[in-house]
């Protein structure tokens, strides 16, 4: 199902947080809804087939995307080389591109403008932009201000906020 941007009217995918075409925050900062989550683990009567599994869903068609490991939200990386992440506050003059406020950042640690994320030549990259909790790949601190491969799967916890970079190789 196909929704449209409040701001531009672009259709976006269900689920998404930002506007591919504008940048807009698409969800409400008043809190996530949940969905149910149909598992194939259930018993099945004897004379019953069991239920054939779903094909899974492509995510999003961006070659990267930041999964939120707390909420399973995606957040893809599209239009753009380099986006801004962190969270706003209230008064703040500099809008991170990616606002992780909805999502509790404020207690796990994330800064207004925590960190860089980069797309050159085909890599990802990461750089820390001399935030407060600092940027951890893998559980590996990274120094700030310095680009950092980021591979696919690779968990990223900004302060104590984590997410996996999923990268598509084609």
């Amino acid at each position: 199902m196909k929704i449209f941007c409040p701001n531009c009217n672009t259709p976006v995918l269900e689920g998404a947080i930002f506007c591919n075409e504008c940048g807009t925050k698409l969800i409400d900062s008043g809190g996530l809804s949940t969905a149910a989550i149909r598992t194939t683990d259930t018993v099945q009567p004897k004379d019953e087939p069991a239920p054939k599994p779903a094909a899974p869903l492509p995510v999003t068609s961006a070659q990267i995307n930041l999964h939120i490991i707390r909420t399973g939200q995606i957040i893809p990386l599209e239009g753009r080389t380099d986006f801004t992440i962190g969270r706003v506050s209230e008064g703040q003059s500099i809008l991170p591109d990616i606002d992780l406020s909805p999502y509790d950042a404020y207690s796990q640690g994330v800064s207004r403008l925590h960190a860089n994320l980069k797309i050159r030549d085909e890599l990802f990259y990461i750089e820390d932009l001399g935030s407060s909790n600092g940027t951890r790949i893998n559980n590996n601190k990274i120094p700030p201000l310095n680009d950092h491969l980021v591979q696919n799967g690779d968990v990223i916890a900004l302060g104590r906020f984590k997410v996996q970079a999923l990268i598509r190789q084609d």
